[in-house]
């Protein structure tokens, strides 16, 4: 049971991750995050960066470092839960 919950926080954060790295990469291209899976990944990933957003502004109001600092953010959650489950079992 203990192995398998590691295993699916660990494809949830792959997953997440992903998704995180494609959406900057969408940001590169012209019009790329307006489409249809642009938008789609957009929904999921926009919640959970907007909270970096609000304390880490865009460095010369270009440069976004705060998918950096969520990253290493959802890797300390990630090491937290595998302490949780650790401890639990």
């Amino acid at each position: 049971m203990q192995n398998q919950l590691i295993m699916l926080v660990e494809l949830a954060y792959n997953i997440y991750f992903f998704m995180i790295i494609v959406y900057i990469l969408l940001s590169w291209l012209p019009n790329a995050q307006s489409s249809a899976i642009g938008q789609w990944i957009a929904k999921l990933v926009e919640p959970y960066l907007s909270i970096f957003r609000r304390f880490i502004p865009p460095i010369g109001g270009v440069i976004d470092l705060s998918p950096i600092v969520a990253i290493f953010c959802l890797y300390l959650i990630k090491s937290g839960l595998y302490s949780v489950i650790g401890f639990l079992w």
